[in-house]
């Protein structure tokens, strides 16, 4: 299947994923909350760009299985994955002035700049194969994590909603389709997805990077 050759690419990436302090400290409860804070502040940004990336691309494809599924994703996350990080503000006490007044970091803007430009200058699978890390990477975090139970039950929390039952699911579909498109997909299309995929696996392991470190841009503002 496809969807395991371009696992096998990004394992070194995603092993790094894994292995990151953010990861292993949230996980033991010791990550420190500011940088909790932080990640919570740029992926909302993220995941309202995400939801609406699943929206451009139903429209973008003639795939009635990619635009249906697209679309029930992108109402699923409007309703629910958006509402999780509204929640998770109100548990950390996080105010909307203190959302607007968040500066965008670099990789965040980068990983949606990517996610457009997908959707602009790619195809229907090249698209579908930058979104997929979102959701496999952050499964495959939730499996492996499930039993360690992280002594902070904010982030256990956090934990458990990439390992419940609709996210698997989400996840498998999202696989499913991309192994699909490439059946049809030319040699060159292929490579191409396999790039995109392989991109935003690395702006995943950006983000964590991002959120730890407390990335800002270079310039003032």
């Amino acid at each position: 299947m496809f969807s395991e050759e371009l696992r096998e690419a990004a394992a070194e990436l995603w092993q790094a994923s894994f292995d990151h302090g953010f990861i292993q400290e949230l996980v033991a409860g010791t990550l420190e909350e500011g940088a909790f804070r932080y990640y919570l502040l740029q992926d909302c940004y993220y995941l309202t760009h995400f939801s609406d990336a699943h929206g451009l691309l139903a429209a973008k494809t003639t795939d009635e299985s990619v635009r249906s599924s697209q679309l029930a994703l992108k109402k699923g996350m409007d309703e629910g994955e958006i509402a999780i990080r509204e929640r998770y503000f109100k548990w950390l006490g996080i105010t909307q002035e203190e959302y607007q007044k968040t500066v965008v970091a670099p990789s965040a803007y980068q990983y949606v700049n990517h996610l457009y430009r997908q959707l602009t200058t790619g195809t229907v699978a090249t698209s579908l194969a930058a979104l997929l890390p979102c959701y496999w990477l952050y499964h495959e975090i939730g499996v492996r994590f499930r039993e360690v139970t992280s002594p902070n039950r904010l982030y256990q929390d956090w934990i458990n909603t990439y390992d419940s039952p609709a996210f698997a699911e989400n996840t498998r579909r999202q696989i499913d389709l991309l192994n699909h498109l490439a059946e049809v997909a030319s040699e060159e299309e292929r490579l191409a997805m396999k790039e995109s995929f392989l991109i935003s696996s690395q702006y995943e392991l950006a983000f964590w990077d991002m959120s730890y470190t407390g990335e800002t841009w270079q310039f003032g503002r």
